[in-house]
């Protein structure tokens, strides 16, 4: 065979690949092994997927009789990620997606004044299994998402001790 003649058959296999592309992979979500910790160790997610990102949510006013810069306004941890959650189901929703889609979360919390200083990280797990775990999402597979919770001096109002962002994919 010659060189030309390889090229060419080289070609019409490279031809013939792509118009019969291989099956759309799936996002492969990642355990994290020997745990039940309900988020994912990683997320892989195809070419063939469509990634949205959604802006930090804050907690939602849950007393208006209060001054609107305080804890009381909004709630303790528990309290504020339930609303926050909510608003980004409502943001998802809108955009024909699912807290399932959710692949990557980042959450900001601020050390509770109750709490000594330290942030309320049960307080946020109690909310946050209520979306993400064995309970809000039945097997056979549970879409846990790739998460980080940190802990910060501050957000931008002094009542609020949640900020959370995601990452959506949906192939």
């Amino acid at each position: 065979m010659t060189m030309k003649k390889a090229l060419a058959a080289l070609s019409i296999c490279a031809a013939f690949g792509s118009a019969h592309a291989a099956p759309k992979a799936d996002i492969v979500r990642h355990k994290i092994p020997g745990s039940d910790f309900p988020i994912a160790l990683a997320v892989t997610i195809p070419p063939t997927a469509t990634i949205h990102f959604i802006s930090g949510q804050v907690p939602a006013v849950v007393n208006k009789d209060v001054a609107g810069d305080t804890l009381e306004a909004f709630g303790d941890t528990k309290t504020q990620t339930e609303t926050v959650l909510k608003k980004i189901k409502e943001i998802l929703q809108g955009m024909k997606l699912d807290m399932s889609d959710v692949v990557k979360m980042q959450v900001f919390l601020v050390g509770d004044p109750a709490k000594g200083g330290k942030a309320d990280t049960k307080g946020f797990m109690e909310a946050y299994t209520q979306y993400f775990g064995a309970t809000a999402q039945p097997s056979p597979q549970l879409n846990l998402p790739a998460r980080a919770v940190v802990q910060v001096a501050g957000l931008s109002n002094p009542g609020w001790l949640v900020e959370i962002e995601v990452v959506a994919a949906k192939k």
